[in-house]
């Protein structure tokens, strides 16, 4: 026993050192840059119009994707959980595509069809509708990177769950529309919100991808991942380090919900 504790303890040991010099230390690195000089800098830095651009910008593609793929991840689960067909686990790996494909390759596939000398490039250019070095190809690579977080979710849910409450509701005469609303909804509420709040931390975060169609053109593609690197290649510290405080605080917020929403899961299987 008393190795077996010696043992436990060394581990412990050893990962609470990784994740210092991993994690805690960077993170504070970071907060002693971002206010060693106290809080005017930053605030100085929050109110540049290109920060302000770049902050704009992720709000907006968020915007764009999270409902976007929530429906399709609904979609997908849904037909994924509830139905055996050819070609099922042929559709499982296409969606957990984005996982194992480099983001930068993601957005280099975007601008091979869609840039120019691209494949759909006469088509683009004849009713003169721009998407790569614009926001349309920005939020088609963010699209590409979240798509399998609803999906990846949803689906344990709705195996978890079974279809004996769906045919009991079907069989009293409810709609596919009320049972979806009245029975299936509540049951997967929160594996449904754990998957959109991955997707929307994932689409704010996103660097790879986006800066490879977006061109970084300061203050109209430059979302907040990008905008961090650019102000610190030009020596621009205070913006640098301020922006990243702000993606910092984006990634502890998601960590708190998803906590919470862990929190909710566990609650409800072990009810269950």
């Amino acid at each position: 026993m008393r190795s077996n504790s010696r043992v436990s303890l060394l581990l412990i040991g050893i990962v609470l050192l990784y994740l210092g010099l991993v994690l805690l230390v960077p993170f504070l690195t970071l907060l002693y840059e971002a206010f060693h000089k106290g809080f005017a800098p930053f605030i100085a830095a929050l109110q540049t119009s290109d920060l302000q651009a770049a902050i704009r910008l992720t709000l907006f593609i968020a915007a764009i994707v999270l409902p976007i793929n929530t429906i399709f991840g609904l979609c997908a689960a849904w037909v994924i959980a509830r139905h055996r067909f050819p070609g099922r686990a042929l559709l499982l790996s296409t969606i957990d595509l984005p996982f194992a494909i480099s983001p930068v390759v993601a957005g280099l596939m975007i601008v091979l069809l869609y840039g120019r000398n691209g494949w759909f490039d006469p088509l683009l250019s004849s009713i003169n509708f721009k998407v790569i070095f614009a926001w349309p190809g920005m939020v088609m690579a963010t699209l590409f990177v979240t798509l399998p977080f609803v999906v990846r979710e949803v689906i344990p849910v709705l195996e978890d769950m079974g279809t004996d409450q769906e045919d009991a509701a079907h069989t009293l005469g409810a709609s596919d529309w009320q049972t979806f609303w009245r029975i299936t909804l509540p049951h997967i509420r929160w594996g449904l919100l754990y998957g959109v709040l991955l997707t929307n931390a994932r689409a704010m975060g996103e660097f790879g991808a986006v800066a490879v169609v977006s061109g970084s053109i300061l203050g109209r593609t430059q979302t907040l991942p990008i905008f961090v690197e650019q102000a610190y290649k030009n020596y621009e510290t205070p913006a640098a380090f301020g922006s990243a405080v702000i993606l910092t605080l984006l990634a502890i917020v998601t960590l708190v919900f998803k906590e919470v929403l862990n929190h909710h899961i566990g609650e409800r299987r072990s009810i269950h």
